[in-house]
């Protein structure tokens, strides 16, 4: 009978194991909690199994685990959030924004650059404008954004 518990014991730590690297490797998937509740609960069978299996203390203690897990799962999901805004995939949702001018912007050309949040641009104006330069999106047509130096940040 040892053997056997032995060997469930095992199975189950190995079974958490794997959720919890499945889980890191593919967040989302929301298998932290089984698999810490595997984790917890076969360490606990595998150490004092007669405290998990006969006794109330067995299932008091799966719950705790399944609470602690909970919250540590939200932290985690939280943290790999982050707070960053989503990126933008139309030059249309960026008409209003402000950028940073990352290679000088030169008339009738899509030569120039800005930055946008993480994202990068090609941009297009009537006027020069400088690298360094607070400018605002007033126009997008296909991967390229219209731009205007904010006023007070124009740089030539």
């Amino acid at each position: 009978m040892v053997l056997v518990n032995e060997v469930t014991g095992i199975a189950l730590l190995f079974i958490g194991g794997a959720l919890f690297v499945v889980e890191l490797f593919h967040p989302g998937a929301l298998l932290l909690i089984p698999a810490t509740i595997l984790i917890v609960g076969s360490i606990l069978y595998l150490l004092i199994p007669s405290v998990l299996l006969d006794s109330l203390w067995g299932p008091i203690a799966i719950v705790v685990a399944a609470i602690l897990a909970t919250i540590i799962t939200i932290f985690y999901y939280r943290w790999l959030a982050g707070s960053h805004l989503p990126l933008s995939t139309t030059t249309k949702g960026l008409i209003g924004q402000e950028a940073i001018v990352v290679a000088d912007v030169v008339p009738n050309t899509i030569r120039g650059k800005v930055r946008v949040h993480s994202e990068i641009w090609s941009a297009r104006a009537d006027a020069p404008i400088a690298s360094g330069t607070r400018v605002k999106i007033v126009a997008g047509e296909g991967v390229s954004v219209t731009v205007t130096p904010i006023d007070g940040d124009a740089k030539a």
